[in-house]
């Protein structure tokens, strides 16, 4: 039996929605039955289920909330939630697969950031989840750490439902041109969780986003080129926010690719995300 945390979440979703079309079972739990920075309720729940696999999908992800308002939350969320998932994976003998973020890196780097690369979050977001990654390793469990990056998907908020939603009420827009890095579809990201898990590899850190690099601005030309909207560039000077934006977070994906799994272009995800969701 597999446990998925985080089920009512973007990522979540998707994956619960690629299981059962696998026939897999699996119990699902969100923050209203299972809190995760609730450590006694954590163990209990774990011990009673006994997973095989735990999927730690959930997160607190207000990147801009975590410098202030959210700090703390995050903190608990993303650290010491994390922290007591990987300590009852533990104990029952699970491994656990856990998603962290590109935001673990400056973004100075020129080249493709590689597994072993030295982080260096800017942001209280990549803080925590890199003390998250910290806690996995720590917990002694098996593990497969997934960084992850600019994730899209049919459920939740994102930024392509963003450029869809502004377009109805804006002729032209103006995005980002100067953040580089690399989109992933929700359903690339939980089918990359089950390859690794089907092809019994090996245990460790691995990162996965859709090939190909692109700017903000890139991604929002391509998700409204059917449109009559104009899409602009601008500087992240011209669009303050909160946290930390890395300028060049692309991460390596040959690690990933060693290991069989086949990896569409940002540009055929997207396609075939927005095919998908305009069918039903």
């Amino acid at each position: 039996m597999n446990l998925i945390v985080g089920a009512n979440g973007q990522l979540g979703k998707e994956l619960s929605k690629l299981l059962d079309e696998r026939g897999e079972e699996y119990v699902s739990y969100d923050a209203h039955n299972m809190d995760i920075t609730d450590r006694d309720k954590v163990f209990e729940v774990i011990n009673e289920i006994k997973p095989a696999v735990i999927y730690d999908t959930a997160a607190y992800t207000a990147v801009d909330k975590a410098e202030e308002e959210g700090k703390e939350i995050n903190w608990k969320v993303n650290v010491d939630g994390t922290k007591n998932l990987a300590d009852a994976a533990k104990e029952v003998g699970a491994t656990i697969v856990y998603i962290s973020t590109d935001y673990i890196f400056d973004g100075t780097n020129e080249g493709e950031y590689l597994e072993d690369s030295t982080p260096n979050p800017k942001n209280e977001y990549g803080r925590a989840k890199l003390a998250g990654e910290q806690a996995i390793v720590a917990s002694g469990a098996n593990y497969y750490t997934i960084r992850t990056s600019w994730v899209f998907g049919e459920f939740g908020n994102n930024f392509v439902f963003t450029m869809q939603r502004l377009a109805k009420d804006y002729d032209t827009l103006t995005v980002v041109n100067d953040q580089l890095g690399r989109p992933t579809w929700t359903r690339t990201l939980a089918e990359f969780m089950v390859h690794l898990l089907d092809h019994n590899s090996d245990f460790g850190t691995y990162q996965l986003s859709n090939d190909n690099e692109a700017t903000w601005f890139d991604f929002a030309t391509e998700i409204l080129k059917d449109t009559d909207v104009k899409v602009l560039p601008v500087t992240s000077a011209e669009f303050v926010q909160k946290a930390y934006r890395p300028k060049h977070s692309v991460m390596s994906l040959a690690k990933t690719k060693s290991t069989g799994f086949e990896i569409p272009t940002w540009q055929a995800a997207l396609a075939n995300f927005l095919a998908s969701i305009e069918s039903k």
